[in-house]
Order: structure tokens, then sequence, then C-alpha cells
């Protein structure tokens, strides 16, 4: 570590006075607020803020405001049920009272590569038609069934490729730490909308650190969970589980939550969860309270220490002074918890740049478009789709088997550890068309050098987490991330707990 360390400032509080998403929901269970009276407030903000922000491409304030109404009359009979407030441990000592869905009011959103009722799914291109969903797509079932309430959708990059949200049809997400950058992508306008206040939480999904990347850039906790942790980011249309696609890669994408603490993060976490047969389960939640609580969540954790990223073999990764000393912080924080810091000796392998390259871009030239859509694509989509066209099928089916032996790679050498700690992002936030204003090559490796430390954990299956620990002097938001084993989600959501505690 060679940086000077900066003067750490103070973090940025953009959210309007917002309460933490755990707070509101308590509050709603016992009658404190109304879910009309938070719908409401949440869509004055939109009103307010988004003709900057931009994190929204739909927004359906009648929906929102009926599905209120409804999740208060949920809540209103449950209050009658127990006879009297709900919130608070102990609440039915005795197993009675009714079973309120955990996130029954509280709104949220999911960003638009997701089919939600009613509205359209766009997948920030031009080159497909915008077609109305007829129904959820399943993980939206499901966190409607756990009483969300499903307001709007998010803005996203074109397919979702990108570490940023700007896309051909609609104005580029904002940063609201620094509405001069970008939120990151390709969760980008959902972060914005929780970190501004516009929503108390809300889910991402990612395939190359699009949950993690909007997380550090907005200074929130993001979790990637690990593939097939959520049964829906594994099931095909057929009813099928399968890992790996037609090819044999590693699927790379998964759903996870991001709140504005680890604690917010761990309730949406349990929504995303969500079984009919425990419909008021907390069981993430409850594990977050209580390590937050006794503050030893590290003691005696073996900890991996590595700066090493796998596109140091044809990139010049290099750590900004903001996120050497953000992981300095970090590093310093975990031996102070109990920690038992080690280097962890790891080093990526050489060919992984041009493997995961190839996996990365295959779907594109598969994706069936109109005629004349491949024109309307944006410039790193259609660079992507003409490359991987170029792929025959033998070239591709050995990329996803390399990428196979790379995944089970990062799973041996990481499991020599408990946790892996690495930086989250090699830079602060980048400003607005830093990436869309270059050529399609050029944006790609710029994204690599901002991103260096997150598409290897897609690749490796691995769940992983970014808590922001350091705030610069300027306002922006720092983060470390923590890889941890396969079914560590909630362990890694209480380790954020105790670690964003340690470092605010």
């Amino acid at each position: 570590m060679t940086s000077t360390p900066l003067p750490h400032g103070p973090a940025r509080h953009v959210d309007g006075g917002l309460p933490t998403a755990v707070r509101l929901r308590d509050a709603l269970l016992d009658g404190e607020i109304t879910s009309v009276a938070l719908t409401e407030r949440c869509l004055e903000r939109i009103d307010d803020l988004d003709a900057q922000l931009h994190s929204f491409v739909a927004v359906d304030a009648e929906s929102a405001l009926r599905q209120a109404e409804a999740a208060d009359r949920v809540l209103a009979a449950g209050r009658g049920l127990s006879g009297g407030g709900l919130a608070g441990e102990g609440r039915f000592p005795n197993g009675n009272g009714p079973a309120i869905p955990a996130l029954t009011g509280l709104p949220t959103a999911f960003k638009d590569l997701v089919d939600v009722q009613g509205f359209p799914t766009t997948y920030g291109t031009a080159a497909l038609p915008h077609a109305t969903a007829g129904a959820d797509a399943p993980i939206a079932a499901r966190l409607r069934s756990s009483g969300a309430l499903l307001v709007g959708k998010t803005a996203v990059p074109e397919f979702g490729l990108s570490s940023h949200s700007e896309n051909p049809i609609h104005p580029p997400a904002r940063n609201p730490l620094d509405p001069s950058t970008s939120p990151g992508g390709s969760s980008g306008g959902a972060a914005a909308a929780v970190a501004s206040g516009m929503l108390p939480l809300a889910p991402g999904n990612d395939g190359g650190g699009s949950v993690r990347i909007p997380a550090s850039a907005c200074g929130l906790v993001g979790l990637k969970t690990g593939l097939g942790a959520l049964p829906e980011d594994v099931t095909g249309s057929d009813g099928v589980a399968r890992l790996t696609n037609h090819w044999g890669a590693p699927l790379l994408a998964t759903t996870g939550p991001l709140g504005r603490t680890a604690a917010d993060a761990a309730l949406l976490l349990d929504g995303l969860r969500f079984s009919a047969r425990r419909p008021a389960a907390t069981d993430a939640l409850d594990a977050v309270l209580l390590a937050a609580r006794r503050g030893d969540a590290f003691s005696g954790l073996r900890v991996g220490i590595s700066e090493a990223s796998p596109f140091e073999a044809n990139l010049p990764v290099a750590l900004d002074p903001p996120a050497a000393d953000a992981f300095s912080v970090g590093i310093a924080a975990l031996e102070r918890l109990g920690a038992l810091p080690d280097d962890a000796g790891w080093v990526p392998p050489p060919d992984y740049p041009e493997t995961f390259r190839a996996v990365w871009t295959a779907g594109l030239a598969e994706a069936a478009l109109p005629d004349g859509g491949e024109e309307r694509l944006g410039s790193l989509a259609r660079a992507f789709r003409r490359e991987a066209s170029r792929r025959g099928g033998d070239e591709q089916r050995a990329a996803a088997a390399r990428l196979s032996e790379i995944s089970a790679g990062f799973r041996r050498d990481w499991g020599a550890f408990d946790v892996l700690l690495t930086p989250a992002m090699a830079q602060t936030p980048r400003p607005i068309g830093w990436y869309t204003e270059r050529d399609a090559d050029t944006d790609y490796e710029l994204q690599c050098l901002y991103t260096p430390y997150t598409s290897m954990v897609n690749v490796s299956g691995l769940p992983a987490v970014t808590v922001p620990v350091l705030w610069t002097p300027d306002g922006y938001s720092m983060s470390v991330q923590l890889i941890g084993r396969a079914g560590s989600e909630v362990q890694l959501l209480c380790l954020a707990a105790v670690l964003q505690a340690a470092t605010a």
C-alpha cells in the first residue's frame, strides 16, 4: 500500500430523513404509520428528485396507492387479531397472532430487466419492442407475496451490460451523492432511488457486479447472493434448475438486496426468500440484529486479504488513493474486531480476461432482434453482438469449459479462508459519459478498470457483500468487498453490519 491516507469525511445523508427500512417495518406493524402515508412520501420524493436523478423509467402512483391501501387493511386486521402492536422481540410468545408477511406495506421497485405486471420491460434498448408484462417474473411475484409494493421500474444500462446506468432510450441515472457522476450499474437506478430516499430498499440482480457496483457508488450495502441461493435465479422456463448455460459455462447472474444498512439488506433478503409456510419469517434480519448487538461476528475468522485482480493480465489495474485508503480502513477494522487476517497469496489465471469476455458476450449473439434491430443497439451492445457472432460453436464451448475450470479454481483457492477481503471499486464513481463517449473497446476497458474485483465472484458462484467503510472529504463513499463460502449470505450480512458500525 503506497497511497497517502486521505482524511475521512462525514457520511453524506441524502435520503431526506427517511427512516431505515427496518424501522419503517416496525412502525407499520405497530400502527405508528400507514403504508399509504409512507407510499405518498416516497412518491413525493420521486416527484421532487427523479427529474434530476432519473432513477425510474416508469412509476404507477395509482397502483402504488391501491397496493398501500390493501397493505394497510392487512396490517390493521393483524393488529386487531393480536390485540395490540406487532413490533419488537417476543411479538407472539405463545405462537399466536397473525402471520403478517415480512415486507407488508414497504414500497420498492424492480429494475427494468425484470417483468413486473402492468409495466413495459425495455431492457434499456431501442432494439426490441417494449411489451407490457402481463404477469410478474417469478422473483417479482415472490417479493410481492412478501407484502412489498411494486411501484415502478428502475433505470439500467442496455441489457444490463455495463457498470453504469446509461442507455440509448432514457436519460442517464445519476448518483445522488454527486449527480455529475454515475450511480453505477446495472442496478444504478435502484441504488440511486434507495440512497436518495425515494425507496426504503430495492432488489437488484448481479451478473458481473451489478448489485455491488452501485451499492459502492451510492454508499449502500449490496449483497450478491450465491448461485442457487434463490431458486428463481437458476430455474428455467421449463421449471428445471440448472447451474450452467447451454454452452456449459457457469450461470453468472443472481438476485440480491440493496439497503442503506446491512439490516435493511437482510430484511429484503428475507422478502426475496419468502415462503408461504412461514410468511412472517425474518431469519436473516434476526441474525443480523443479533450480530450487531454482540459485535463479535469477526472473532477468530480467518480472513484472506487480496488486491489481486484477474484483469491484471491485460490491463493496468491500480487502486486510486480513496480506494486504497478504504481497503486499509477495512483491514484495520477487521483486526480490531478480532479477525485473523492473512495475505491470501492468490494468483489469478492469466487467461481470465478473454475467457470471461467470451462468455459475457455470448448471449448477445443469440438475442432474437427484429429487422433493423441490430442497428438500433448502442455501440457497446452492437460491438459485443458482432464479436460474439464471429465465434464458432467449438470456440464458445471451449471458453465455457475453461470458465468452469476457472470457477472451480476460485472456489478452491478462496476456500482456504472463512472470508476473502478485497477492495470493492478501484476508483471513485466515474462521471456521466465517462464510458459511453468512448469507442466500445475503450468503454469496456474503462469499466474493467473501475470494477476489477466483481465479475470474478460471479464466475465463482459464491456470495459477496460490499460495505461502505470510508467517506472522502468531497463526499464519495468507498467500500470493501467480503467474499464468503457457499451458503454464507446471512453470515456476510452479519459481518457487514459489524463492519459498517465499526467504520461509521
